[in-house]
């Protein structure tokens, strides 16, 4: 294929983005489709069949390559490991029917947006578009760049002006029309899936086709009983599954369909507003919020007016939040670029509530439809939910490994099975019949869904503990967890921050702390004024709500509120909310402030601030707060203390959460509208106010949650958008720190001029005896908690502007930090989900437990994101917990680690039952027997079947042990344990095999069923009163079935309770009473049919009268297989000591990329580098480092 042809059959979709995926085209081919069609026949549909399991070979047998353009099928496949291929026919919209035959031969835009990609994909003079749809997004193809766009959205290239100017005045009724019919209706439609589509992709199923093979072939041996046990457990199980989807699924229907019902106001060009259905909206309509509450059917960016919105369904937190209009500018950005990471504070976004609409003097509040359908942000979660991401775990992989290996094992038997079947002259149905039937017997297909047990049973027990799970698989995952990331704020510490004092600040010194609580109120002043007035509160059924530190700061200065909607009549007010001083504030010489404007804060900025005039004057002031080292860089430098830093760190070594307040005087005319002020311009030249110390408190349950994570072995590591500080400090007291180890505080710079990126190192100054020699403070600082078997004693701490540096300048150094980094302070969104994705590139197994507000990247990122939220389940992560503190991430590793060990003991079980059947039938095929219908019921039925449902109800262990649960199923003590247990089982089976035909009461033809009372002599009598047929019975009459049936039935109780080991992961197998009794029964019914000397059994059951003392041999040698494999299993397989040992011994390594850099960096003499600098060399794509850091580096 050369290279032209390559680019043009192929390219990728979405790029970059986490849906990606590649493209290829095909196109349909008569002959071959025909050819394709005779196979199906031949086939009897096996054929079709495969294609339909793999839809690859499907387009491979019946299409040609071809270039994207000319294909009328595309094959995509995603670009993870999974390479998962799915198969898409490509449709024609014909706009025709509605535009005037005159539109297709102009060449002016059909789209008065001329950038949209609707114009691009328009084929003349036919005015026709080839679309595919995929994951319920439509794709159309632009002709411009030859590739497959996303419709439904506006295009992300628009400017701020663009965006004002196209959209502000809404659309022509004409160009409306257009995007419907091209991006659909604004509905997220999920359909209730029939049951008869439901029943038929559950029956084609690998695991189901394979039964339905297996059950043929018993059903033509005769074991019609057996077989009807299975039919009857198959549509049991299938219909549970078949129920359980469909539940699933009209409650996903139900959750989304009052969605496309919502009435909104649009703007329709030179016609004006007109009511319609949410469902007609298209991108660019633009809409009016009348003030009523809303829950938003499109994502939409505001241009006019402001808004209060509960973002829940997004973020699980109801806090309210205020959005802002786009500012209207001449700007060549576009405007997600213009907004930075913020541009998340003007959208507002599908399926979250409007609580209110604040519209300015201009009219009612604006806003242009983004996204709609499954573009927008609920329409993301509704496609996450049908489409969830395949998790990259092991076991399934390993799990498939082993099917394949039992299967070549089964193909050996049928190999066996043709020579002893043929060398006896046995006719040709029969050795097939016969070998086939081997092969089955080998494989049990129950394997897959055997693994899931352990997760819905784990999964039952977390929603017990408030935990729940939208992402179930991966709770096996969480098993494997061996480093957690924490949010500080409301995650470790205490949600609400109490303050503490003021320190303001006049004439660039410092004055006396006003402490809190105080007897006197905060006297007035610049200080109050920002306290009272800079914050996004908002006043909702009579009480303020907002953001816990704004709310605390706010009650501080005991003013109050006015309810912006019932303070002022008239349109021009509404956006203005007012403070009073409180009967408990302290006099003031203004009756209140009114708070003309905000903008907000965000986690990017790490500032807010606001426009306010005091009532009655003309005044205008700007005040500020935000995070100390940014609102300084806004303040004139003669306004800032020059102990400013100093003073700063006094209070953050403390772990006290430090506010900076700034404030300015504008200079704006009378009838000026502040809704027009930009930002970058007010924002500068400001005097500096004073400090406003917060106390964080630590939650209780943090301190022994961190303890208990760290003796397991499991890294904790902070990261905040706090002070680098104060985060520090926290780290210590909460013991994330041990007192022993130092804190190494990394700083980076970026290239400056000629200057390159550079580097420092230095430790963290031990600031608490300053902090204590204060006459002014006196806080009790806890004890320190030092972790047991810390594995360093020294921590990397950095803030986020330095984490990106040395991602960007000295990515090289980047794994070395890492593997000791445990502070990472003043951390964007962006940058924490970076750092997630970094430690996963070291092989760790990553938790993240956050608050769901400004971590929802980094949650989802993680392979356990754990939201701790009031709400069932959060769009943020796959775990919500609504215990709101980290008690849940060891309580969800513990689940987790005991969900992995039972779906490897039901692994375990599964293929240990299935080779210990193969070997006993394997021996009675050696002269040409069988066990019979009742014997393979009570193996697999009474015993397997019920083995696997109940072998996962035992509970996690209560403690977490020091080490993992091994995470792949073909793992040394695994295997080990498999391949002993199967030795013995054929050594026990042999010797009972061989050992029958040396009895002095061995015949090789017996039919004596019944025991006379001496129990010794035998008789040539028949068994007249049986329903099988003589031949079945006479493959099946036998000594030596008779010997092999309780040896192998038995040893399977015995590997199901060898196999269900409790401690350390799980709790003893005697507290799983259902599992206990359960083999106790199946024991004592297999002893029972053995032992009891009744002709009803004998002749049911298909055995031979043996001896007494025969019965008991057979019971002495299970005994022995019970003790040599529970010593096997528990002393030898299950200790971690003597695996350690064999390690050493063999010198075996841990091959994860973070225990190689350990391992290096342990040798290194010159790590950790202290006080010291580096700095990257300019110009060049390699980044230069000091060779004194790289030392051993080719070790």
């Amino acid at each position: 294929m050369d290279e032209k042809f390559w680019k043009d059959h192929y390219t990728l979709l979405n790029k970059d983005e986490e849906n990606e995926l590649e493209i290829f085209g095909y196109k349909a081919q008569g002959c071959r489709r025909a050819l394709c069609i005779a196979g199906y026949i031949l086939s009897c549909g096996a054929l079709l069949l495969l294609f339909y399991w793999k839809p690859e070979w499907d387009v491979w047998a019946n299409c040609i390559p071809c270039s994207l353009e000319e294909a009328d099928v595309v094959l995509l496949r995603t670009t993870d490991e999974f390479q998962k291929y799915t198969r898409k026919k490509v449709t024609w919209i014909d706009l025709s029917t509605w535009l005037p035959p005159e539109g297709s031969k102009t060449d002016s835009p059909l789209v008065a947006d001329k950038d949209s990609v609707i114009n691009r994909a328009i084929m003349k003079p036919h005015l026709k578009m080839r679309c595919i749809q995929v994951q319920k997004i439509r794709y159309i193809w632009d002709f411009a760049v030859k590739e497959f766009k996303k419709v439904g959205a506006i295009e992300d290239s628009n400017t701020c002006q663009n965006i004002h100017h196209k959209f502000g005045a809404g659309l022509t009724r004409e160009e409306q029309k257009m995007r419907q019919l091209v991006c659909g209706p604004n509905a997220i439609e999920v359909e209730i899936r029939p049951i008869w589509k439901l029943l038929f992709k559950e029956i084609l199923n690998p695991f189901y086709v394979f039964q339905t093979f297996t059950l043929t072939l018993w059903l033509c041996q005769g074991y019609i009983e057996y077989s009807v046990a299975i039919i009857i457990l198959s549509i049991i199980s299938i219909g549970l599954t078949v129920y359980d989807l469909r539940q699933q699924s009209i409650k996903l229907h139900d959750l989304v369909e009052a969605h496309n019902k919502i009435e909104v106001t649009v703007c329709i060009k030179n016609e004006g507003s007109k009511k319609l259905e949410s469902r007609h909206l298209v991108p660019g309509d633009m809409f009016l919020l009348d003030g009523k509450k809303l829950s938003l059917p499109c994502d939409a960016v505001l241009i006019d007016g402001s808004c209060v919105v509960n973002e829940g369904m997004l973020t699980g937190e109801s806090i309210p939040v205020t959005k802002t209009p786009l500012p209207l500018m001449e700007s060549a950005m576009p405007w997600k670029t213009h907004s930075m990471e913020d541009y998340r504070r003007h959208v507002l976004f599908c399926g979250t509530e409007v609580i209110q609409a604040k519209p300015t003097g201009r009219g009612p509040v604006r806003a242009v439809v983004l996204q709609t359908g499954f573009n927008t942000a609920k329409g993301d979660l509704v496609r996450s939910i049908l489409y969830p991401k395949p998790m990259n775990f092991k076991l399934y992989r390993d799990a498939f490994k082993f099917i394949v290996g039992l299967s070549l094992i089964g193909i050996l038997g049928l190999i066996y099975t043709v020579c002893v079947f043929v060398y006896h002259k046995k006719p040709v149905t029969e050795v097939v019949a016969m070998a086939l039937l081997l092969l089955t017997v080998s494989v049990p297909p129950a394997i897959p869904a055997a693994l899931t047990t352990g997760i819905v049973y784990a999964q039952r027990r977390l929603k017990k503990k408030k935990i729940f799970c939208i992402s179930p698989q991966r709770i096996n995952i969480c098993g494997q967890i061996n480093l957690v990331c924490f949010d500080k704020t409301g995650t470790l510490t205490e949600d609400g921050l109490d303050p503490w004092g003021v320190i303001p600040s006049e004439g660039s010194r410092f004055q006396k702390i006003h402490k809190f609580p105080s007897s006197t109120p905060l006297p007035w002043g610049p200080v109050c004024g920002a306290m009272a007035s800079c914050h996004s509160l908002v006043v909702l059924d009579e009480k303020v709500q907002g953001d816990p530190l704004d709310l605390k700061m706010f009650e501080a200065t005991h003013w109050e509120m006015e309810d912006c909607s019932t303070a002022h009549d008239g349109a021009s007010n509404l956006d203005t909310c007012i403070v009073r001083p409180g009967p408990k504030a302290s006099a003031a010489p203004v009756e209140g402030i009114a708070i003309l404007h905000q903008f907000p804060f965000s986690s990017g900025l790490q500032r807010m601030s606001v426009v306010t005039q005091k009532i009655g004057k003309e005044q205008y002031d700007l005040y500020m707060k935000g995070a100390p080292e940014t609102v300084t860089g806004f303040c004139r430098p003669e306004t800032v203390p020059a102990n400013f830093l100093k003073e700063l760190k006094i209070y953050t070594s403390q772990g006290f959460r430090v506010i900076a307040l700034a404030h300015k005087v504008l200079s704006l005319r009378e009838d000026a509208d502040v809704s027009l002020l930009e930002r970058e311009v007010v924002e500068s030249e400001l005097v500096f106010l004073g400090l406003l110390v917060m106390e964080n408190r630590l939650k209780r349950e943090t301190e022994p949650v961190l303890r208990e994570l760290a003796a397991a072995r499991i890294r904790s590591v902070m990261v905040t958008g706090d002070n680098l500080q104060t985060a520090v400090t926290v780290a210590r007291s909460a013991g994330l720190v041990g007192s022993a180890s130092q804190v190494i505080l990394m700083q980076a710079s970026e290239p400056q001029g000629s200057a390159p990126a550079s580097l420092s190192w230095q430790r963290a100054e031990d600031s608490e005896a300053t902090a204590a020699g204060s006459s002014e403070i006196s806080v009790n600082v806890e004890e320190k908690v030092v972790l047991e078997g810390e594995a360093c004693n020294y921590h990397f701490a950095m803030d986020g502007k330095t984490y990106q540096t040395i991602a960007k300048h000295f990515y090289s150094l980047l794994p070395k930090i890492l593997v000791n980094g445990t502070v990472f302070a003043r951390m964007s969104p962006a940058q924490k989900s970076s750092l997630v994705e970094e430690f996963q590139k070291l092989n760790y197994y990553v938790g993240m437990c956050g608050d769901g507000a400004n971590d929802c990247g980094a949650l989802k990122m993680a392979h356990a994101g754990i939201s701790l939220s009031e709400q069932e389940a959060s769009v943020a992560s796959p775990f919500t917990s609504q215990i709101p503190n980290i008690q849940c991430v060891p309580e969800l590793i513990r689940e987790g680690r005991a969900a992995l060990v039972a779906s490897f003991a039901v692994v375990k079980y599964l293929t240990l039952y299935g080779l210990i059947q193969f070997f006993g039938t394997a021996l009675l095929f050696w002269q040409l027997q069988i066990f019979g219908n009742y014997q393979y019921l009570i193996q697999d039925v009474v015993i397997t079947l019920l083995v696997c449902l109940t072998m996962s109800l035992t509970e996690a262990h209560p403690k977490l042990a020091p080490y993992r649960p091994p995470g792949q199923l073909i793992s040394p003590p695994l295997l080990l344990s498999i391949v002993l247990n199967v030795c013995f089982t054929v050594a026990m089976q042999t010797c009972g095999f061989l050992l029958v035909k040396r009895q002095p009461w061995y015949v090789e033809m017996a039919s004596q069923r019944h025991c006379s009372l001496g129990n010794q002599t035998q008789t040539s009598s028949s068994a007249g009163g049986n329903s099988t047929t003589s031949s079945t019975d006479s493959s099946v009459l036998s000594y030596e079935d008779t010997t092999l049936w309780p040896l192998s039935t038995i040893n399977c109780i015995i590997v199901a309770f060898v196999f269900s080991k409790g401690k350390p992961f799980r709790k003893p197998i005697y507290t799983n009473y259902v599992f206990s009794v359960l083999l106790a029964l199946q024991l004592g019914i297999c002893l029972f049919l053995f032992f009891a000397d009744i002709d009803a059994v004998y002749s049911g059951m298909q055995f031979l009268c043996t001896p007494m003392i025969w019965r008991v041999y057979l019971l002495l040698m299970l005994l022995v297989t019970f003790c040599v494999s529970f010593f096997t299993e528990d002393v030898i397989l299950q200790n971690k000591h003597l695996w350690l040992l064999l390690k050493t011994l063999f010198g075996f390594q841990s091959k994860s990329k973070y225990r190689k850099w350990q391992r290096k960096l342990q040798k290194d003499p010159n790590w950790p580098p202290l006080d010291a600098k580096d700095s990257a060399t300019k110009n060049t794509d390699e980044v230069y480092i000091n060779p004194m850091y790289e030392h051993n580096e080719g070790d």
